[in-house]
């Protein structure tokens, strides 16, 4: 019996990843025609393999082939969906973004956004340093909402210029609720860049988060 062959060509469809996958391809692709030839050479005479089996077999492998090929597809169409996110997220360059995330502190006042919590009698706003320590501690409204957070101690001066975060912290009927919640943050954006297949844009101070961590925008304040 003859072997059974058959042309199979694959064309990369661009990047060294896309040509490799290409190439796995049609090496699985020969291999399946070697195995199939071995199984029809060494087939029992006296009960042959329906031709239906091997039809099965090539059908079957036919079906990976073309998930492959889809899967780089899909990955394809990903990537440009990203650039085109990527190219949306470039006009925010220059606005000022909330989300919950460490800011630059340069003397003049940073806006917050406080979560209201129901629950509390009492809140307080508690500032950070890049050290993690408490470097300032503030009554604020349980109700939450927008406040300006100047840096000034009782004394009205100015806490030294650097990165701070923000957490609220709640007592109930006079108990400290033990967990603090994040408190969002108003920055300028500097930058947006992608990083592999996510949009991350980089703050004033230096700050980076991902463009899912926005809560909102707003033209940038002028000083």
């Amino acid at each position: 019996m003859e072997p059974v062959t058959a042309p199979f060509s694959q064309t990369p469809m661009g990047g060294d990843k896309k040509a490799q996958t290409g190439s796995l391809i049609a090496s699985d692709f020969q291999t399946f025609l070697r195995m199939l030839t071995t199984q029809i050479q060494n087939q029992d005479p006296l009960n042959p393999m329906e031709s239906t089996d091997f039809a099965t077999q090539l059908a079957t492998f036919s079906g990976v082939e073309q998930q492959v090929r889809s899967n780089d597809l899909l990955t394809s169409l990903n990537a440009g969906i990203a650039r085109l996110g990527m190219g949306d997220t470039a006009r925010w360059v220059g606005m000022e973004a909330q989300a919950n995330m460490a800011v630059s502190y340069d003397g003049e006042p940073l806006s917050l956004q406080v979560s209201p919590n129901e629950r509390a009698t009492r809140m307080e706003l508690l500032a950070l340093n890049t050290a993690g320590q408490v470097v300032q501690s503030l009554a604020i409204d349980p109700s939450g909402g927008r406040i300006s957070w100047t840096g000034l101690t009782e004394a009205g001066d100015p806490l030294p210029t650097g990165i701070y975060s923000f957490q609220a912290r709640s007592f109930v009927a006079g108990q400290e609720v033990p967990k603090t919640e994040p408190v969002a943050a108003f920055a300028k954006i500097h930058e947006a860049r992608m990083d592999g297949d996510q949009l991350r844009l980089v703050m004033a101070g230096g700050a980076e988060i991902a463009a899912d961590d926005v809560a909102a925008l707003r033209l940038a304040e002028a000083r």
